[in-house]
């Protein structure tokens, strides 16, 4: 199978090249570093090399950020550099908000082409290389190996849906994961799966992503001094009308109530507002910059990326794409950002996504599950009427969990360096 998935992307690779072109005139693909993905010369190499050099690579943002205190701690207590690899647009925009810039370098992955995966390994020369969650690249993986590079699983991810695909292909699937020295399981469930392939070298020890260092400095202004304040995040069409309709029944529980909207997809707002003022609801649309006012019921928030802002006023989160059935194995939205917060989060029964995470935030007493909007109002009026100031005990009880699991990954690989 693995000289079949060799030849395959060699004598295709002409065809990736000419995709990633499609990409980048559609803007998919950033316009001055999409070769970096498709050309060696433009690999842009930096390395210093009297300095080791660690290696991480993630999909996207989330895991990406995941890997932050990991990374600024090999720059800063082992004196190496660290190559920071990720495949979306969007993670490199983030990249410079994420990442000290001294030793840090961000770089888009190539295509696993044999012929790219030798130049990019030889310019670069890793002392240890990091792959995080369920990221797998055949050829890179046997040619690091080949390398005799050390190469760990990061906060992997083996679902049972995953596992009944791999295991089709048992003896390639083996042969794959046997290129890992180390994994350290992101769930009890995906080390479990690990385990049924014979792996050797699987800890768990928590979801790395709860050892991210938040910046929550940046606090919404408002002049609300007497309401209960609740947030409904990450919202999805047909969850928004679940949410308003709890509003609606809170208020004949609680005299003064605010509930704030922020949908997943933002070009949705004004639907959200026309929807809320059908229920003769007092609507306000609000950006970042607006202070929310004692006079407003429901507010739509219709600017990204300010989701801590709410959090920050609010003890009490309910996080979208979880309700509705036709969520079902592919629902789930972040939870991490709002518990570190110290906010409870309720959620759907369907978070496939992140059903690991929700697990680990269950067993804190910090996420609660909820099936509709008299559920999710029984919560809500339960918070409200037993307000325990949990808000602080749950942000430090979540940061001492996630600086735990920090130290235990780091433990893990000292011993590669």
């Amino acid at each position: 199978m693995f000289y079949f998935y060799r030849s395959i992307t060699s004598i295709f690779s002409f065809v990736f090249k000419i995709i990633i072109y499609i990409r980048k005139i559609l803007g998919k693909e950033d316009q001055s570093r999409f070769r970096e993905k498709i050309n060696s010369n433009f690999f842009n190499i930096k390395k210093i090399e009297e300095k080791k050099l660690a290696w991480f690579h993630c999909a996207s943002i989330g895991e990406m950020k995941s890997i932050a205190p990991i990374a600024h701690y090999l720059v800063k207590k082992r004196g190496m550099q660290v190559l920071v690899t990720t495949l979306t647009l969007s993670s490199s925009k983030l990249f410079p908000t994420i990442f000290n810039k001294d030793f840090i370098f961000h770089r888009f992955l190539p295509l696993d082409t044999i012929s790219l995966v030798r130049d990019f390994l030889k310019g670069w020369k890793p002392s240890i290389v990091m792959f995080v969650d369920s990221e797998i690249w055949p050829n890179f993986l046997f040619e690091i190996k080949k390398e005799k590079i050390p190469l760990l699983l990061l906060n992997a991810r083996l679902t049972d849906k995953s596992f009944k695909r791999w295991n089709i292909i048992r003896s390639s699937a083996i042969s794959v994961f046997n290129c890992f020295d180390r994994f350290i399981a992101a769930s009890e469930d995906s080390k479990n799966n690990l385990n049924k392939l014979n792996l050797k070298n699987v800890d768990y020890f928590g979801n790395l992503k709860f050892s991210v260092k938040e910046n929550f400095n940046d606090k919404n202004e408002n002049n609300i001094k007497s309401k209960f304040i609740w947030c409904a995040a990450s919202t999805h069409d047909g969850e928004e009308e679940i949410c308003i309709d709890a509003h609606i029944k809170l208020k004949k529980k609680i005299n003064k109530i605010v509930s704030i909207i922020i949908p997943r997809h933002i070009d949705r707002a004004k639907k959200i507002e026309k929807l809320a003022k059908n229920y003769g609801l007092n609507v306000t649309m609000l950006n970042n910059v607006k202070i929310i006012e004692e006079s407003e019921e429901i507010v739509v928030v219709d600017t990204f990326g300010y989701l801590h802002k709410y959090f920050s006023i609010c003890d009490d989160v309910f996080i979208g794409k979880s309700l509705l059935k036709k969520f079902n194995g592919k629902g789930g939205q972040n939870p991490i950002e709002a518990a570190k917060s110290g906010c409870k989060v309720y959620h759907g029964p369907y978070v496939y996504n992140f059903n690991e995470v929700y697990s680990e935030l269950a067993k804190l007493n910090i996420s609660f599950k909820v099936s509709n909007s008299n559920e999710l109002v029984e919560k809500l009026f339960e918070s409200y009427t037993n307000n325990n100031n949990l808000k602080l005990k749950n942000s430090e009880k979540l940061n001492i969990y996630g600086e735990k699991i920090l130290n235990e990954n780091i433990n893990i690989i000292e011993k590669y360096l």
